[in-house]
């Protein structure tokens, strides 16, 4: 697969194009700001999304979407979960009907609650559910722009398609397993981003490690209780788009769910916190698709609960932390 495309010139949307050149291929990238693009194309720096970064020449940016996406063999797709249904309409048409659809957004999409294979498998024509994969793991697109060692899982329900991808993108800084539990990569990719939040707010209200690590451990449970009632490997959750991509996001003050939940338990409020960024913190949004969704299936997720009230209803962060530690009891494991 040496024709490549990715649509969303996003941070990690940014990096995975230099992957790309870094593993053979000259791919295009999808710039959804006319005026980017063009500034791209002249400095070969995303001064938005990646700044101090020089892109390789390999990299052809575009605003046009069709150019984009025409006669590619790989397109992935790196856009925020809340415009995925919409870019990837208007992308259809012009998609070849073999090529391989690489998904790296992460999240519930708000109102229907479903997960993005099930919106492309709405959108998409018929030939090319088969293609589709996800790609998730513990991932920060500054460090792949520095070409650091990292590991990812790309997951699709035929393994010979995961294992195309993981030999056309993969690299000596990024290594790719597969797995065929798509279900699994997506729920763990979009809910470690609401535990990230609430890492960063227990780390704003001035609490220690010994919270920072229950609250990362019981949220994993949740994690994993909800992805196995969608019909998901428990075992996936114990690697990297599971554990790897959670202790990634709730540590590393590189994620910006951490930075939200972090400024929130300082006191600030959301709708400032979120002005002054330039990039999509996707765990605001999916607290509250995670928070409807756990509830028609019935799952107990606390931790969710919490920050859904905290984000959504005005809770008191304090009253929300002993709210969580004040529950009835349990059994660890039920």
């Amino acid at each position: 697969m040496e024709k490549m495309a990715v649509i969303g010139a996003g941070a990690f949307g940014t990096a995975l194009s230099q992957i790309m050149v870094d593993s053979g291929s000259e791919p295009t990238l999808w710039v959804r700001e006319p005026d980017l693009s063009r500034t791209i194309e002249e400095t070969r720096v995303n001064e938005m999304f990646m700044p101090g970064y020089e892109l390789p020449a390999g990299i052809t940016p575009t605003s046009d979407l069709e150019q984009a996406v025409r006669g590619k063999q790989l397109v992935v797709i790196a856009v925020p979960t809340a415009y995925l249904r919409q870019v990837m309409a208007d992308a259809a048409p012009h998609l070849e009907r073999d090529c391989v659809l690489l998904t790296v957004s992460k999240g519930i999409e708000v109102d229907s609650g479903l997960t993005m294979a099930d919106v492309l498998r709405e959108i998409l024509p018929l030939p090319l559910h088969r293609n589709l994969a996800f790609l998730s793991g513990p991932s920060f697109a500054s460090e792949l722009m520095k070409r650091h060692p990292t590991t990812v899982s790309v997951a699709a329900q035929d393994l010979s398609l995961a294992e195309r991808v993981q030999q056309a993108v993969a690299t000596r800084y990024f290594r790719i397993y597969t797995t065929t539990d798509v279900i699994g990569v997506e729920v763990g990719g979009a809910v470690k981003n609401v535990m990230a939040i609430a890492t960063g707010m227990v780390d704003g209200l001035g609490f220690g490690h010994n919270t920072r690590a229950a609250l990362i451990t019981r949220g994993l449970a949740e994690i994993t209780r909800l992805g196995v009632r969608m019909g998901a490997n428990p075992l996936t959750f114990a690697g990297l788009a599971g554990m790897g991509d959670l202790v990634l996001t709730c540590t590393g003050d590189l994620s910006r769910n951490r930075q939200v939940g972090l400024a929130l338990g300082q006191g600030r409020k959301l709708d400032d916190i979120l002005g002054e960024m330039n990039h999509v913190a996707e765990g605001v949004r999916t607290t509250r698709s995670v928070y409807e969704l756990s509830r028609s299936l019935g799952v107990e997720m606390p931790i969710v609960d919490q920050i859904y009230a905290i984000l959504y209803r005005n809770k008191d962060l304090d009253t929300a932390a002993n709210d969580l530690m004040t529950r009835t009891p349990k059994h660890e494991l039920g």
